[in-house]
């Protein structure tokens, strides 16, 4: 049958999974950090995910699918409510093995060389992104990883940012830094959940759109610490 049902944009898609929450019937998923809509007979055309789309990806659109099931919905819903939601927002605890802690003389010192580092709050063009290798990293990495100033920061310009709770496209304005400024090398270092895929997309368009060939590379973090090939 010809009915209205959503479509994704995945070019403008940026990852924050906002679209996926909102939708009530579970017909929004996220896939590889992108917005995808499951099946057909879950989309009920009503569009309550669209307010809710930072980037306007999501648009109406009149084609051939399968009507609403509301049967396949319910059945949906239950298995989601027993998976416990977002992968991002699930609770866990995590277990450590107790470790023997040396005493330090001394304070460890961030590594930190530039402010501020929020990338909503960052200029486009900065003397310190001169010659700089830039990382940009999702907010909860630093907090995952217990050496993240060492191993990370250190010798890189820092931005963060969420895609989920920004709920911004973060793409144009590291288009901008990056096309403006001398940067030598790009490291994203991102968390393992989906919604997380939203700051590896940008830097991956800003990137493109900036006309440059820069070397970069995505570290992923998981929840427990652990750095993930």
């Amino acid at each position: 049958m010809i009915r209205r049902i959503i479509q994704i944009d995945e070019e403008k898609c940026n990852g924050c999974g906002v679209c996926a929450q909102a939708c009530h019937e579970g017909a929004i998923g996220m896939v590889d950090g992108k917005a995808k809509l499951l099946r057909d007979d879950y989309c009920d055309g009503l569009g309550d995910c669209l307010p809710t789309c930072p980037t306007g990806a999501i648009t109406f659109v009149e084609r051939e699918a399968a009507a609403y099931d509301e049967q396949a919905v319910l059945e949906h819903q239950k298995k989601q409510s027993q998976q416990s939601g977002c992968p991002g927002s699930r609770a866990q605890q995590i277990r450590r093995e107790a470790q023997q802690s040396s005493v330090r003389s001394e304070t460890v010192l961030s590594e930190l060389s530039q402010w501020p580092v929020q990338i909503k709050l960052a200029p486009v063009k900065a003397p310190y992104f001169s010659g700089a290798k830039l990382l940009v990293a999702a907010d909860c990495t630093a907090f995952a990883r217990g050496d993240f100033h060492e191993r990370f920061i250190k010798n890189h310009i820092t931005l963060i940012g969420c895609p989920k709770l920004d709920m911004v496209d973060y793409a144009q304005k590291l288009t901008e830094i990056i096309r403006q400024n001398d940067i030598q090398s790009v490291t994203v270092v991102r968390m393992e959940v989906p919604c997380c895929g939203g700051i590896e997309h940008a830097i991956k368009t800003a990137l493109q759109n900036s006309g440059k060939f820069i070397p970069w590379q995505v570290v992923t973090i998981a929840t427990d610490g652990r750095i993930l090939d």
